[in-house]
């Protein structure tokens, strides 16, 4: 059985479509990981079983402007965290940028 989480899909578009704005000082894999991770914590989650039903809830979702400005403001809040405290291997060695 596989389900799926479709917030995941809608925060890693927001995550992508703002990922300029949000002006974090590093913008690798860990650090946007990092950001995902924490703004999903924050949001409840949408499983479905059917992917057809994902673009459906995706939809919705964008539709609604005051649930996209949740989580817009959900995730700049991650990356304001993260860009305060970057776990990644960027800031321990900085010359691998």
């Amino acid at each position: 059985m596989k389900v799926q989480n479709v917030m995941e899909i809608v925060v890693k578009d927001v995550i992508e479509k703002y990922k300029k704005e949000l002006n974090m000082s590093c913008t690798c894999d860990h650090c946007m990981n990092d950001v995902l991770a924490m703004t999903l914590n924050n949001l409840s989650p949408q499983y479905i079983v059917d992917e057809a039903n994902s673009a459906y809830i995706r939809a919705i979702h964008q539709a609604d402007r005051q649930g996209a400005t949740a989580i817009l403001t959900k995730v700049a809040w991650a990356a304001g965290v993260v860009a305060e405290n970057p776990r990644c291997e960027n800031v321990k060695n900085p010359s691998n940028e």
